[in-house]
């Protein structure tokens, strides 16, 4: 499910999108940083979003902060500019598309209640968002270059460590590391061939019967998200699709329907619709084969087994990944072990655990393994796992021998907000830049101007 404040941020960005043949009357530009300029929409629509974020609790100077924060986003720009730092149309599409993928799955795939939401089509939505999102990704590219090579060495993070005042140290709540096994259910062969003959079936109405690709994928493909606008992909370059069917669409020449092509997501049909370069035009039908009863209680039977000879030390959790794991699970190619999205490492707060995770390992003993359980991916499907608790930490007062992997984080991140700001203070030097007078009582302000190219 899509988390809420992605939601209300796509919200936001979209009125502010569609706003844009209202401005004239209601808004005006407050800054400008070269060529780029910083609408005042622009900046309530930051401090609404972090409103959302807060919970209401915003501090007193959130407009200064947020008009501070879109003059950087605003000089990255102007500056992957001069410098020809390039953002392609593919590129822009493909964030497109997985930015309304993840609005879809939290409507439940229902493109109706998308679109009466947002008043428009998907293809509406996406002109609408194109060029806020292009400015976006030029921002992230140019705040890359900048950041480029940032380390620190160990004598750097002792270094940050000692400079936190003894008293000011933070204390971190109980911690986790947690290994997984993951299975997915497969299909028997009743239900494989059934999906098979029903998609060798659509093929024909399309390639023998003159029927068109695009009705027949909005009637029957199990592709939600795409079936809507007829299994349209749109433009895409190699890496984005699973190998398989990938491979099969580079092979198409244009126009050409592709045979059955079976992926990890089930079979599909494909047809490409235009070539430019390295990137493909495509469209597909999907069709998921029925899961059944029988075979979800195969696969619970097979994790119950290698439970029992882990218990049995028959084979070793790493190795039981490697033989019996999914292998399209992050954890897969990590020795089965888990990392959080939050802290980006194999440490969890208890709290930040699924909560079938969570009450599966609460009175686990380090070492020990959980029964299977089942769960669901974004998609839907059903799969099974069972866990295993590798470690857990007292709360603690943070100190470099229990979490300096944390540590070396913050003095990293401190680093490169240096280099930023040192970056920022060099180019605000060479770019006109102008703030209306009514934002000059922002107390950081002056520090843009200064110095600024007239």
């Amino acid at each position: 499910m899509l988390n809420k404040t992605i939601f209300t941020f796509f919200s936001l960005m979209f009125v502010a999108a569609m706003a844009t043949a209202q401005r004239e009357v209601i808004d005006k530009v407050i800054a400008n940083v070269g060529s780029e300029y910083v609408l005042l929409s622009e900046m309530e629509e930051q401090v609404a979003l972090l409103n959302e974020q807060q919970g209401g609790k915003i501090p007193p100077n959130a407009r200064c902060m947020m008009l501070e924060n879109l003059l950087t986003q605003k000089l990255l720009v102007n500056q992957a500019k001069v410098d020809s730092v390039a953002v392609t149309p593919e590129e822009v599409d493909a964030q497109l598309s997985a930015r309304i993928e993840q609005i879809l799955d939290y409507m439940g795939g229902d493109v109706n209640q998308f679109e009466e939401y947002y008043g428009q089509s998907i293809g509406e939505v996406k002109e609408a968002f194109r060029e806020d999102l292009n400015n976006q990704l030029l921002a992230e590219r140019m705040r890359a270059k900048v950041m480029e090579g940032i380390s620190v060495t160990p004598s750097e993070v002792k270094a940050f460590f000692k400079k936190i005042p003894r008293d000011s140290l933070p204390y971190f709540n109980s911690e986790v590391e947690v290994g997984e096994i993951v299975v997915q259910p497969k299909v028997n062969e009743t239900e494989r061939n059934k999906a098979i003959e029903k998609l060798k079936a659509i093929r024909t109405r399309i390639v023998d019967d003159g029927e068109k690709f695009e009705e027949m994928a909005t009637k029957y493909s199990d592709d939600f998200a795409s079936a809507r606008i007829g299994g349209d992909l749109g433009w895409t370059k190699r890496g984005k699709f699973v190998p398989a069917f990938e491979a099969a669409a580079y092979k198409l020449e244009e126009n050409e329907i592709s045979d059955v092509v079976e992926s990890e997501f089930g079979f599909h049909i494909i047809q490409l619709i235009g070539r430019r370069g390295n990137s493909i035009h495509t469209r597909h039908i999907l069709v998921k084969p029925e899961i059944t009863d029988a075979d979800l209680e195969l696969a619970m039977h097979l994790l119950d087994s290698v439970r029992q000879l882990l218990m049995k030390d028959s084979i070793s959790f790493s190795r039981a990944v490697k033989v019996f794991g999914y292998k399209e699970t992050q954890s897969y190619n990590n020795d089965g072990k888990m990392v959080s999205p939050k802290s980006g490492n194999s440490f969890f707060e208890v709290g930040d655990l699924d909560p079938a995770i969570y009450f599966a390992i609460d009175t686990m003993k380090v070492g020990e393994y959980s029964k299977p359980f089942s769960f669901s991916d974004p998609r839907g499907g059903t799969y099974f796992r069972l866990v295993n608790l590798q470690s857990r930490t007292a709360p603690h007062v943070a100190s470099l021998d229990k979490d300096y992997s944390k540590i070396q984080a913050a003095a990293t991140e401190e680093k490169k907000s240096s280099q930023t700001a040192k970056w920022v203070e060099e180019k605000v030097r060479s770019t006109y830049i102008h703030v209306d007078q009514a934002l000059m009582g922002c107390p950081d302000v002056s520090k843009w101007l200064e110095g600024s190219k007239p």
